[in-house]
């Protein structure tokens, strides 16, 4: 928890800001954001650094406006049933921000099962969209518990496609490939370390690299200048609590540490 001006500003507002920035540059593209933090982030997008972006309501409809979390929109743009979400993962500009159980050093994704394939200790969504999303749409990952049990050596399944196993798959796999970035409540990351495996961009503030290091199950790759993770502008601030989660929703994935946790 850092102050910027006269606010107080939250590792989940850090967060959403940092859900946001990996939005910036994408420009009219259909932004499928995957739980509670990557939609406040999608549309704090689309509020300041990038109005074109398409979202949606996560059920049926575009949006033209940009409600708060869980709201309805008032103002409807067009109509997109879930027979035609497919169509837009196979052939449409898009970027879908999934969850992770589990992500490898080379970014490759697991929410179906933990244990061995043929016996499964536990269940877990299954694959869903991820290969399709994966092979066909810019891609990222939000992880809200950064730990060595989710950022792990490999995958116990691979539901979402990392670079380096889409390019040994061939050209079909590989040629639309495109993990962007993975966020976590620790730091920023892509997947353009040594042979495609994943490198740490930023530390949140009050992280440091060691943290970050400490809590990954993997020799991580380490960008030559790590930064801080920018805290939201005051404009971000005022958005993100009076406008789009004036109910404080996002504490419930990215809760304050405790002064014991900190220390």
């Amino acid at each position: 928890m850092t102050e910027t001006g006269t606010s107080t500003v939250t590792r989940a507002d850090v967060c959403a800001a940092a859900i946001a920035d990996a939005f910036r540059d994408d420009g009219e593209i259909f932004a499928s954001p995957m739980g509670m933090l990557p939609m406040l982030g999608v549309r704090l997008a689309k509020l300041t650094s990038n109005p074109d972006l398409v979202i949606s309501d996560g059920e049926s409809l575009f949006l033209a406006g940009v409600p708060p979390l869980f709201a309805k929109g008032d103002v409807v743009e067009g109509w997109i049933p879930f027979r035609r979400v497919f169509d837009v993962v196979a052939y449409g500009k898009r970027h879908v921000m999934m969850g992770a159980t589990q992500v490898d050093q080379h970014g490759n994704q697991n929410i179906s099962a933990i244990g061995p394939f043929a016996q499964p200790k536990r269940q877990l969504l299954g694959s869903r969209g991820a290969p399709g999303n994966t092979v066909n749409n810019r891609t990222s990952y939000w992880v809200p518990k950064h730990g060595p049990r989710v950022f792990v050596e490999q995958v116990d399944i691979v539901s979402g496609v990392g670079p380096k196993r889409a390019r040994e798959a061939g050209p079909a796999a590989s040629r639309f490939n495109d993990i962007h970035r993975i966020v976590s409540n620790l730091g920023v990351f892509d997947v353009k370390g040594p042979d495609d495996t994943v490198r740490l961009l930023s530390v949140h503030p009050g992280v440091s690299v060691e943290d970050v290091v400490a809590a990954t199950g993997f020799e991580l790759a380490i960008a030559d200048d790590v930064a801080t993770t920018r805290e939201p502008s005051l404009e971000e601030l005022l958005i993100i609590r009076e406008v789009l989660d004036p109910k404080g929703l996002r504490f419930k994935e990215v809760p304050e540490p405790t002064p014991a946790q900190e220390s």
